[in-house]
């Protein structure tokens, strides 16, 4: 713990450089009301599960791998760290998992053990799994749809969609396009929910989008966890690297993946939270993140928006958790996201 509190100092050090111990606001010299804020350590939320706090203080002596490693290098590194994770999620919960392909595209069929409730027999789960749009495929998959399936007790398809550096946008979107088509002609639409996390998130609205955009029947609930419909930005943006004991650098926003090489970001099918007319289409969807997550502020800003334009929209935010953090089946809050998850896509898709 002594080694956590460090960590979290030295983040907060180098987060700023100011002339004195106070909060300063100097108009003449920050025009743009820029704040000058001290270095502090910051503790665990209280709210956070003993688990969680223990996890968090480990989780900040990972070193990642940069992102201009060699996509091999990346892959490499994420999968060892998704096997790991997956391989704990079958021993927590009872699936059967099977490979199969969809209008071309990979995927994996997570079925609870025993098979589906009677009442979800006619309902399907599409999850896009997360990874900056260049790793999480194979095992990462499983670690998003193995618990949804299991407590959920349904059919979740997990895809391989095309990514970066070998695709550029609108692959992933359209893969994920052609797996709903084909669902559509033995589901209804309003059957059928489609869920991802950070890069997945982000690709779920797009999807939703382009679903819309070709006139087809929408699905009928979403799920956008710790990335949206909206780019990346806000207070988290700035502040996740601080408040998780990491250097900051510059904020992450999606145009600077190298799936959106080129890319322009004013685009319906690529942030289609930021055109009401697209926003006001999209189907019930549920917004998921830890306050700690670069993706917080983005999840609000995408709830707000769709609540102007009268879609529904339910927002769940974790207090003091990271990015992403139900990918560890071991604490107490992933446990709740899940059934959070499950309970949304129960409510609105129809039987």
């Amino acid at each position: 713990m002594r080694r956590y509190w460090k960590q979290l100092a030295k983040a907060a050090v180098l987060v700023t450089a100011f002339g004195d111990a106070g909060l300063a606001v100097d108009q003449k010299e920050t025009p743009d009301a820029a704040v000058s804020v001290p270095a502090f350590s910051m503790p665990p939320s209280g709210y956070l599960s003993d688990a969680a706090k223990k996890r968090q203080a480990e989780n900040m002596l990972v070193q990642h791998p940069s992102r201009a490693e060699d996509i091999t290098v990346l892959r490499a590194f994420y999968d060892e760290q998704n096997s790991a994770r997956a391989e704990l999620m079958r021993q927590k919960y009872a699936v059967d998992v099977h490979a199969d392909t969809i209008a071309g595209v990979p995927v994996q069929i997570v079925e609870p053990k025993g098979g589906a409730r009677p009442e979800q027999a006619g309902r399907v789960l599409i999850n896009l799994h997360g990874g900056a749009f260049m790793w999480g495929a194979g095992s990462g998959e499983l670690v998003e749809a193995i618990p949804i399936a299991a407590i959920g007790r349904m059919k979740v398809i997990t895809l391989d969609y095309r990514m970066a550096p070998e695709h550029r946008f609108p692959a992933g979107s359209e893969d994920a396009f052609a797996v709903y088509k084909t669902l559509l002609e033995t589901h209804a639409g309003t059957a059928i929910g489609i869920y991802g996390c950070s890069a997945g998130g982000v690709l779920t609205a797009q999807t939703t989008a382009l679903i819309l955009e070709k006139g087809l029947p929408a699905p009928g609930a979403i799920g956008t966890f710790c990335g949206t419909g909206i780019d990346y930005g806000g207070d988290s943006a700035v502040l996740d690297a601080a408040l998780n004991g990491q250097v900051p650098s510059t904020p992450l926003t999606v145009g600077r993946l190298s799936y959106f090489s080129g890319v322009t970001m004013h685009d319906r099918l690529v942030t289609p939270g930021a055109f009401p007319d697209m926003l006001s289409r999209f189907p019930p969807t549920l917004l998921l993140a830890g306050s700690r997550d670069f993706a917080a502020s983005a999840i609000g800003k995408m709830h707000r928006n769709m609540k102007a334009v009268g879609a529904v929209s339910d927002l769940v935010l974790f207090d003091g958790l990271w990015h992403a953090f139900f990918m560890d089946a071991d604490l107490p809050e992933s446990e709740e996201a899940y059934r959070i998850i499950v309970s949304f896509f129960d409510q609105h898709l129809s039987r």
